[in-house]
């Protein structure tokens, strides 16, 4: 996997800009990648191959050394293997002449390098015959190989959808009518996604999932995810909308793994007193089968989870990006009726079919923001065809602008419902950042969070300032790298602090590669139509953000207020169609 390495630039529209040297800072962004998509997968020594005898033809002998391989496929799909020393005969499984190449085994063993790839090693002992191979993928594909006496062959593949896969490799010494026969078992690492409808699993006010009692400052509360609410054991990872309240200062949540896993540094949302703030989560879950929310708080906090979907190491919904569009805007009458979203109604819009989107998609990745409300309340964001869930995607109060990401499944007719849970209209605007479907390739690798921004310290590569007023920052990898890990989208979690006014965060691919060192940033291209978050004086504000960094390896992120603010940037994972 090739290294990559990140900046952080800032432009000027219109006028000069700046930009800070390429630092390696992603470099631990490809390693997390690196580190995600490598385990140890299987291996299967020698002395359990399968030795089978083979008919021979009538009137036919022993074969000498050296004769000529089988034809076991057309020139153009063979490959010889790498001749090796001679390695210590295995015993023979079967009770075979001790003259028909009694030494041939094979070792197998089969790791991973990416989310749907394996990387394959194949050890032969055999005496100096002619050898066929071939290695039977577990996919339906093949692929053949000669050899020529004891030989080590490297093979790599990609499977097109996760799961686990049963590789098999037969060598077939044909001259003395032997074959041997060994493989294993293959989980790819990445995982796919499965949409839920959106259930509740905890909600500390009532007593769902967890004791009805605030978590305290500095606490935790566990979320029971593996075998609740019709989520499979062995489920990888989770998408939650976790929303805190009741809160009477500031504080943060983090959610990680729990058991066995250290709690990192980064956090989920961040939160002010007084104020509701939801933002989706997404996170592995720990081999209990568990998550944990920590209040970094201090004082004690209301918080709830609702999931929306989960992953499986089994074959179900890859993930497509694109470059976000807007869908709908009851201001101006786009994608639904113009008008504010009446009080406890819902309106449907159709998905598939629209901007690219295919027909056929399982689940959809939005940005729904919500502005003007009348009151306080909530929106639900379901399937088109369902009722509405008791569960809620984000909370708002009177006059409030708010924004969360939302991955939401889709009806067979490719709509889906936003329901109004207020008593008094607002208005509702839905992007699109991605979506899920059968034909998407593209897995997700989850990884320890870390940090790659900050504009409130002079790190990660960024050189000191705020995130200024109607500018953007560029943060990437160096422009082989999408080619290289076949990385589809980002899983970031994008915070605004110390905001100066209103605002909002719009994300993007960039248009441009990077500068070299010490060049000056590329032009960022055109302004964003689509929002990220929404903020207001002194508020700090979060939002998952489901990002391709484009054919450049570039992401763009633009203060879209008049006011200074400072961002934050942390990366929680990848979405890997290799």
């Amino acid at each position: 996997m090739t290294a990559a390495l990140v900046a952080a630039g800032l432009g000027i529209i219109p006028g000069t800009a700046q930009a800070a040297d390429p630092v390696p800072v992603a470099a631990g962004v490809a390693e997390a990648i690196a580190k995600a998509s490598t385990s140890e997968g299987f291996h299967s020594p020698a002395d359990r191959t399968i030795r089978t005898a083979l008919p021979t033809a009538a009137g036919s002998g022993r074969a000498n050394a050296k004769t000529a391989a089988p034809q076991t496929a057309p020139a153009a799909q063979t490959a010889q293997a790498e001749p090796v020393a001679p390695v210590a005969p295995a015993a023979p499984t079967a009770a075979l002449d001790a003259g028909a190449n009694p030494t041939l085994a094979v070792d197998v063993s089969g790791t991973s390098y990416t989310a749907h790839g394996i990387e394959l090693t194949t050890l032969i002992t055999s005496a100096d015959f002619a050898l066929g191979v071939v290695i039977d993928w577990g996919d339906g594909k093949t692929e053949t190989a000669t050899a020529q006496g004891p030989a080590e062959l490297h093979r790599s593949h990609t499977y097109d959808k996760s799961g686990e896969y049963q590789v098999k490799v037969t060598v077939t010494d044909t001259a003395n009518a032997v074959q041997a026969t060994n493989g294993g078992a293959f989980l790819t690492p990445g995982s796919d996604f499965t949409p839920h409808t959106p259930t509740r699993l905890l909600d500390t006010r009532n007593g769902t999932g967890a004791p009805a009692a605030k978590v305290p400052g500095a606490g935790t509360a566990r979320v029971k995810v593996a075998g609740n609410a019709a989520v499979p054991a062995g489920v990888t990872a989770v998408a939650l909308n976790v929303t805190v309240t009741e809160t009477v200062d500031s504080g943060y949540v983090t959610a990680w793994p729990g058991a066995g896993y250290d709690r990192p540094g980064t956090s989920n949302l961040n939160y002010t007193a007084g104020r509701s703030i939801p933002n989706l989560v997404i996170v592995p879950v720990g081999e209990d089968g568990y998550v944990e929310l920590y209040n970094g708080g201090q004082q004690p906090v209301d918080l709830i989870a609702d999931v929306t979907g989960y992953f499986t190491r089994a074959s179900a919904g890859g993930y497509t990006s694109m470059t976000p569009a807007r869908f709908v805007d009851t201001r101006e009458g786009l994608g639904t009726a113009r008008g504010k979203l009446a009080a406890r109604s819902a309106f449907t819009t159709p998905i598939s079919g629209l901007h690219g989107v295919p027909q056929g998609i399982t689940a959809v990745a939005l940005n729904v923001t919500v502005t003007e409300p009348g009151g306080l309340g909530h929106l639900t964001a379901f399937s088109g065809a369902g009722p509405v869930p008791t569960a809620s995607n984000l909370n708002f109060q009177a006059g409030q602008t708010i924004a969360n990401a939302v991955i939401v499944p889709v009806a067979e007719d490719g709509t889906i419902k936003i329901f109004n849970g207020a008593y008094l209209p607002a208005h509702v605007v839905v992007d699109v950042v991605g979506y899920y479907s059968k034909d998407s390739k593209a897995a997700f690798l989850p990884f320890t969070p870390l940090r790659t921004l900050d504009t409130r310290e002079e790190a990660y590569g960024w050189p000191g300032g705020r995130f200024r007023a109607r500018e953007y920052i560029t943060q990437g990898f160096t422009p082989d790298n999408a080619t290289a890990t076949g990385v589809e989208a980002y899983v970031l979690n994008t915070t605004v602090t110390e905001t100066g006014g209103d605002g909002y965060l719009s994300v993007a691919p960039g248009p441009y590669a990077l500068p070299a060192p010490g060049e000056p940033a590329a032009p960022a291209g055109p302004r964003p139509g689509s929002s990220t978050l929404n903020w207001t004086t002194g508020t700090t504000v979060p939002n998952l953000v489901q990002a391709s960094d484009g054919d450049h390896g570039v992401i763009t992120f633009w203060n879209q207020g008049y006011q200074d603010a400072d961002l934050v940037l942390d990366v929680f994972g990848v979405y890997q169609s290799k």
